[in-house]
Parts: C-alpha cells; structure tokens; sequence
C-alpha cells in the first residue's frame, strides 16, 4: 500500500507556488476529450505533469498530461488536463495525490468532470449528468485512497460522504442550464465508479441499473472522497458518450475512440456550463463551507 505523506504533497505545493503567481481557489480535473476548458483560462501558466515533483504521469489517450493555472471569468483556477486511472496501473493515492496538493495551495471548490456510460433509459448519448452522489465500488471492497494512516492535518479518520456533491453548486447548474437553453440535456443522477478497463459486461451493466445506478464510469470517485475528507466543496459532472449494452440482443458495443468524440461534439456546452458555474461562485477564502 503505497501511502504518501504530508511533507510530500506539501513540496508538491511549494514548488508549484514557487513557479506561478496564480492561487487557485478552484480547480477543475478535465475527464476523457474534454481537457479544453484549461485552453480558455486567461494569463495562464502550465506545467507537463513530468515537470512537476511527486506527480504521477497520465498515460491515456484524451487526457494531455499538464497543469494549467489561470483566469476564469475573474476567478483563479487550476485545470488538470489529463486525470490519473486505477487501472494504469496507480495506486489510489497517486491517482488523488493532485486533490490534496490543490487544498495545500488555497483550493476551496473541486469540479470533476468524466465520460461515461448510461444506464438510465432517460439518458442518451450527448447528454449532460450533473452527479448528485455515487456508488464508489473499489471502495466498498477497501481499495480506498484513505486507506493507510489518517492524515489529521487534511481531515478525520471517518468522514462522511452524505452530501458530499455541494446542493447548492448543482442547484445553480440546474439553472445556468435553463438559461443556457440546454435544460433538456441536463439531469441529475447517481455516478458508479468501477475499476476498467474493461467496458462492462451485460450481466454487471444490469446488476448496477438494478442497484439505481443512472452512469458508470473508471474515474471522480477516489478524487471526491478524498476532496470530501480534507473540506474542498465538489460539484461533479459527467458527459454521457454511450449507452451501455443491457441486452444479450443488443448488437452495439462501445469503443474509447467514439467516447471520445462525442467529447468533441458536446465539449462546448460543458465549457459554458462550467464555465458559468465558476463565475457565479461565491468565494471567501476564511470560509471553505460558504453558501453559493
């Protein structure tokens, strides 16, 4: 188990703080195809994930590998360019190493961002699932990031995960999509993180439909326990890119390179979305649990 310890990430922040002016107070992880929202940051300041000591490097195709700090809409944020998977090969702790580092830096808001598979009959390919809690399977059988010795500097040995998607940031989502005429592309639903990398197969794509799962995915869960544990607030969104198969008759299977385009064809209104969400946010640096 391989666990890192606070003076790690602590070098981590230091020398990224050392190297740019910026100071996030929000800080974005950009999931399959949809790593453009770090190209709209203004005075921006970025960094190869090899650059930066202590960071794991991504290895899949869709996700760039960099930091990106900036202006969005007056308000400083970091963007991750390229997430850390389990199933490359880390251990949970690297996978979430750059959560703790963001907290270290100042970060008080988390926004998460993936592609992933539907479950739910009402939600189709190009659609938007604004993320209102999730089934964290590797967690459930111990493959959790805060396995290991507490940390007590960043939170308690227990923490909580009842609420741990903010209402108030998927409250005003709700509405930005009104007003962005997109509403009918957006809903709320409950996010499945499973290990990958395979695709599932149709007897555990029905098992989680079964369990109310409306999205499945490889990824956000382990970032989001351990943002929950050390105070970060965490609005969490995932790009439907295809319907998973329930059906022995159903002849459709799914590939990463189709994922990945539909990425293309919605990014931008995941841009507006978060985007928008971002210059509504109301920040207070003495107060990590302000309302919106």
């Amino acid at each position: 188990l391989h666990t890192a310890d606070h003076d790690e990430y602590q070098k981590t922040a230091d020398w990224l703080m050392s190297q740019t002016k910026h100071r996030p107070q929000v800080a974005i992880i950009c999931g399959s195809g949809l790593g453009m929202l770090a190209d709209t940051l203004k005075c921006q300041d970025s960094f190869a994930y090899s650059d930066i000591p202590g960071f794991p490097q991504s290895t899949v195709q869709g996700h760039a590998g960099r930091l990106v700090f900036g202006e969005l809409k007056g308000k400083t944020c970091v963007c991750m360019q390229g997430r850390f998977h389990m199933y490359e090969g880390h251990s949970l702790c690297k996978t979430t190493f750059p959560v703790r580092v963001f907290k270290l830096m100042g970060v008080e808001t988390l926004i998460v961002t993936n592609a992933a598979g539907s479950l739910a009959d009402g939600l189709q390919p190009g659609d938007i699932m604004v993320i209102k809690d999730h089934v964290n399977f590797p967690g459930l059988v111990g493959l959790n990031p805060l396995c290991g010795p507490n940390d007590d500097k960043f939170g308690p040995r227990f923490p909580a995960m009842s609420g741990c998607y903010d209402k108030g940031l998927r409250c005003v989502a709700m509405e930005i999509a009104k007003q962005l005429g997109v509403a009918s592309l957006v809903q709320e639903g409950v996010y499945a993180m499973v290990g990958g990398p395979n695709f599932e197969s149709i007897a555990e794509a029905r098992l989680l439909h079964r369990l109310g799962v409306d999205a499945v995915g490889m990824s956000t869960a382990p970032e989001v326990v351990v943002a929950t544990h050390c105070g970060l607030r965490v609005f969490g969104l995932s790009l439907i890119t295809n319907k998973v198969v329930k059906s022995y008759e159903d002849s459709d299977s799914v590939n990463h390179e189709g994922v990945l385009e539909i990425g293309r064809l919605r990014s931008h209104t995941v841009q507006q979305l978060v985007t928008e969400l971002v210059s509504r946010m109301e920040i207070n640096n003495n107060n990590t649990n302000n309302a919106v």
